[in-house]
């Protein structure tokens, strides 16, 4: 809520009438600066934004280290509790910023705050440009608080810095996307109940799909809906990435709606409808000619958005199958050797290895695949090897007569218990019709056993250390802040 006739310096002391006129003399295009000023004043000196922030804290601090803690009875490998960590501060965040969004505009109005603001001579578009960058500015002081976290669950993992940038851009991106809808619908909604209940559907109907199990979010409409719903693509988009080693450009259509939303959503905020933002005191009834050109702009822009992440959700086009030229049994002659032969480890470790694919014919081979497989030994449910490694497959091209190309894996121990890892070579066919001889290499004897820590990962430092220290300045800003409003009145 904005107060123009409360100092910056203090919120609780009035402004002397012999000062208004300084407002009016300043220039106008710093206007925009003021009012996020007297914004951040509201949200940060206030203590209402540490309270997000605190409860935020808290329920990372709590899943951080049940994660940690699960990770030593089924080892979650650092990639994925990477991918996890960043998800859950990227919707957190944008909550916030939704929720701020929504109360701007017409939490003020009800409150008959907003008309003062006419005094100021400024634009309207400048009043929103404030207030968004104010209900904006949780978002990356969100994101700080999560990078300890990330720090330490990563175990020193070379995915992090990749993450955290990748993390940063996209949940910047959806961050303003969903602050920017959380003040359009607080500018055009009746009352401050319509928009928080109207911003609150939207947030569960967007975050919805992101807790559906694996099996419903595969095939074609799953994966069409990953592509069109932004928090739906940041989650695709970074699994993708930093869980299952895939490369940018192919995955790239998973990031099309984080951004495309990050960049729609504020433009129509501030080209369109903050020039026709009410200023009147009050509830205000909501005039239909303006109401359904907004309904007609929301209908575009998801049309929009459909159409897009239609033409990039077609299947890509096959490589041209060149291979037709060699003999369909070149790849009878191809062989794999590992460099390992048993290892005696602990859940929570890693293990890198190498393959080495050679050519023994006298031909040219075939473009071939090296995949891993992992058999448990003994009883038991069967192994994912998806769990277990980045990257299960490796595509690689023809070989030449003699000649021969090594591979580099890596495994995270998931469980405990015996296991055996064997690789395979899977020659391409080169018709339709045609079949090749695959070729196994011998098998790594993995013997897994079972890790334990009373300070899983080193997470609970940070855990109770980062809440406490929160939850205290928190207590220190609202205790200034009633201290200065007693002495106001006492003044006055």
């Amino acid at each position: 809520m904005i107060e123009p006739q409360q100092t910056l310096a203090n919120p609780t002391e009035p402004i002397a009438a012999a000062d208004a006129p300084t407002a009016q003399t300043s220039s106008t295009s710093s206007t925009w600066w003021l009012v996020c000023r007297h914004e951040l004043i509201e949200l940060w000196l206030r203590g209402r934004v540490l309270i997000f922030l605190l409860f935020f804290t808290l329920v990372l601090s709590i899943t951080s280290v049940m994660r940690e803690w699960e990770s030593q009875l089924s080892s979650i490998p650092p990639r994925e509790i990477i991918k996890i960590t960043l998800i859950s501060t990227i919707t957190f965040g944008l909550f916030i910023g939704l929720i701020l969004g929504a109360d701007s505009i017409s939490g003020e109005r009800e409150r008959d705050t907003l008309e003062s603001l006419l005094l100021t001579p400024t634009s309207r578009r400048q009043i929103v440009v404030g207030k968004f960058l104010a209900a904006l500015s949780p978002w990356p002081v969100a994101m700080l608080l999560a990078i300890p976290y990330l720090v330490v669950m990563a175990h020193g993992n070379a995915m992090l810095g990749k993450s955290l940038l990748l993390g940063s851009v996209l949940g910047s991106m959806v961050a303003i996307a969903f602050t920017s809808l959380g003040m359009l619908t607080s500018i055009w909604s009746t009352s401050n109940k319509n928009s928080l209940f109207i911003s609150l559907l939207v947030y569960i109907l967007f975050l919805i799909p992101t807790l559906w199990p694996g099996w419903a979010q595969k095939g074609d409409w799953g994966y069409f809906m990953q592509k069109l719903n932004p928090v739906q693509g940041t989650d695709a988009f970074l699994a993708k990435v930093i869980v299952n080693n895939r490369t940018i450009p192919e995955v790239y259509s998973y990031a099309l709606a984080p951004i495309i939303s990050g960049i729609v959503m504020p433009a129509l905020l501030f080209l369109y409808a903050a020039p026709r933002l009410g200023l009147e005191g009050g509830v205000r009834h909501a005039q239909p000619q303006r109401t359904a050109s907004a309904v007609r702009l929301a209908t575009v822009f998801l049309i929009g958005l459909l159409t897009l992440a239609l033409l990039f959700a077609r299947t890509p086009p096959q490589r041209a199958n060149a291979a037709t030229v060699f003999q369909t049994d070149a790849g009878q002659s191809l062989q794999i050797s590992v460099n390992m032969d048993y290892k005696v480890t602990q859940t929570g470790d890693t293990i890198d290895f190498n393959t080495t694919v050679v050519n023994n014919g006298s031909t040219k081979s075939l473009p071939f695949n090296v995949s891993m497989n992992i058999i448990k030994i003994g009883s038991g449910d069967p192994v994912d090897p998806e769990d277990w490694s980045p990257e299960r497959s490796q595509e690689v091209e023809s070989l030449a007569a003699g000649a021969s190309a090594q591979q580099s894996w890596s495994i995270d121990m998931i469980l405990s218990g015996n296991y055996m890892v064997y690789m395979t070579v899977v020659p391409i066919p080169a018709t339709p019709e045609a079949t090749t001889q695959t070729a196994s290499s011998k098998g790594i004897h993995f013997t897994v056993s079972q890790t334990s820590n009373a300070n899983p990962g080193g997470v609970l430092p940070f855990a109770i250390g980062i809440p406490t220290a929160l939850a205290l300045l928190t207590l220190w800003v609202r205790r200034r802040t009633q201290r200065s409003a007693k002495v106001a009145m006492q003044v006055g």
